[in-house]
């Protein structure tokens, strides 16, 4: 097996294969920065924060609400981890009392489109899903 100084693919900003110069990542090398951004959009948190956040622009109290199950910590580090990787943009609005808007960037809307048709995929093969899970835990006595 090929390491990463065998193949030059460090993931972490060497020439692309074309030789345009833009950088190339890959997000199977553990030093690749791509791949804290890719856990911070599949988490289950980030998830479904993009995915709320694709139809209209929310509160945080709106966007806990819409995140069922998420907690007040929880969705205030994963906005804070989806801001810094450029998904999510906060608005603080000068009124009184404070109001703050949280929307997806242009970025953020191209990932949350991606991750609801990976979404809505799963939610209509649910059937299958549970005959699967119904089949496997049969025949491996009944978990």
């Amino acid at each position: 097996m090929a390491s990463d100084t065998d193949t030059g693919s460090t993931g972490t900003g060497s020439r692309g294969a074309d030789g345009s110069g833009s950088l190339a990542f890959d997000v199977f090398s553990r030093a690749c920065p791509s791949r804290s951004t890719l856990e911070h959009v599949t988490g289950r948190w980030g998830g479904l924060t993009l995915g709320a956040l694709y139809e209209e622009s929310l509160r945080f109290n709106e966007l806990r609400r819409r995140v069922d199950g998420v907690s007040e910590k929880m969705l205030s580090q994963t906005l804070h981890a989806l801001e810094r990787d450029g998904l999510v943009l906060r608005e603080a609005q000068p009124v009184n009392p404070p109001r703050v808007d949280y929307e997806l960037t242009p970025f953020g809307r191209e990932v949350a489109e991606k991750l609801l048709g990976l979404i809505h995929c799963v939610e209509g093969r649910m059937d299958e899903v549970l005959a699967a899970r119904a089949r496997y835990d049969e025949a491996r006595g009944g978990r």
